[in-house]
């Protein structure tokens, strides 16, 4: 993607978090993002997770350069605004997520998230001022480029398993907010209340909520009535699909047939059609 066309898509991304909850789905290769944008979403995401698998690795297992020439495919590959799962940064130091950051930015990302989840078991998050300073050099490293991509900062409370995450997640978003995070992100909140809290709390930065598995009852309609701006999927577009791969692998296995395996398949002519258009 050349520089005017990334523009162009940051300017897009950004308006879409001025008003309004808008979807941001994942998609996790170039068929899927270019189905989601063939059904009319505005702007997707990747997913560190449902790449990771496709690749036959577990989630935070793959290396920089696979991510950022992932990250690279699905932006050239639509022209809609589209936010990195840049995990940790690939590292712990502000400065090198600092340029980290940079290398991201390069690919033509309209944003990219940020998360405070170290990786270590023993340390599950990174220490506040840590973890304060690495969204403040992504901001430093976004602001020098002079490309301004939405920089989503993330409190990985609830997924590491902290005591009492919420309070941990509200304190960490207000302090990345503080630290240049344009819009603020902790997924695995899933109480009414403490949504509205936390944006509340960030107010007027807008805020994502990760819809899945866990908290599949809420609505796009619910989540805009507590002031949520952005709503994103994770891997759970790619858990869907995983469910269906290995539900028909397993009846084929052990049963021998076929008809109840691929009863539900979409027409190979459906799917085809989407990519003959863009050949």
């Amino acid at each position: 993607m050349n520089r005017q066309a990334q523009s162009s898509a940051v300017e897009k991304f950004r308006a879409l978090h001025e008003s309004g909850c808008f979807v941001l789905p994942n998609p996790w290769d170039v068929g899927t993002a270019l189905y989601l944008q063939h059904i009319g979403f505005e702007a997707l995401a990747t997913t560190s997770a449902g790449f990771a698998f496709s690749r036959g690795k577990p989630d935070g297992r793959v290396a920089l350069d696979e991510m950022l020439a992932h990250i690279g495919e699905v932006v050239a590959a639509t022209p809609l605004p589209v936010n990195a799962d840049f995990l940790n940064g690939f590292a712990d130091e502000p400065e090198n997520v600092s340029t980290n950051v940079k290398l991201c930015i390069a690919t033509g990302v309209a944003g990219l998230s940020i998360e405070d989840n170290s990786g270590n078991s023993a340390a599950p998050l990174y220490e506040k001022n840590l973890a304060v300073d690495r969204i403040r050099a992504a901001r430093k490293a976004i602001d020098a480029s002079g490309v301004p991509v939405v920089l989503t900062g993330r409190c990985e409370a609830w997924l590491v398993g902290k005591p009492d995450p919420f309070r941990v997640a509200l304190d960490r978003l207000v302090a990345y907010a503080e630290a240049g995070a344009d819009c603020l992100y902790a997924p695995g909140v899933k109480k009414p209340g403490e949504i509205a809290d936390i944006v509340k709390a960030v107010a007027p930065k807008p805020v994502n909520v990760l819809v899945s598995g866990f908290n599949r009852e809420l609505s796009l309609s619910q989540l805009a009535d507590l002031g949520v701006r952005r709503i994103s999927v994770g891997s759970g577009l790619a858990a869907v699909a995983w469910d269906a791969f290995i539900r028909a692998a397993r009846s084929i296995a052990t049963t021998g047939q076929f008809d109840d395996a691929f009863a539900n398949a979409v027409p190979f002519a459906e799917i085809n059609e989407i990519f003959l258009k863009r050949s």
